[in-house]
């Protein structure tokens, strides 16, 4: 089931909630209860791929492209 994020319109609190797709637009109540109202943000997320669990700053090996390939693998800078 897919995340959708929802800002508060008087605060700006962001919820993060579970949500099938036909609900996402659907009201948001307010988990306090004091009838403030959400909208629903945009939102991204990322994805990236190591050869390693472990990460090293003075590695000689060139950092990955936001693809996970090497630079200029995916014809990317």
């Amino acid at each position: 089931m897919p995340q959708y994020e929802y800002e508060c319109v008087e605060d700006g609190e962001v919820l993060t909630l579970l949500r099938s797709m036909s609900q996402a637009d659907a009201p948001v109540d307010d988990p306090e209860g004091r009838g403030r109202m959400f909208s629903r943000r945009h939102s991204v997320f990322g994805v990236g791929r190591s050869h390693s669990s472990q990460v090293s700053s003075t590695s000689s090996e060139p950092t990955l492209c936001p693809c996970g390939m090497r630079p200029g693998g995916c014809g990317g800078s």
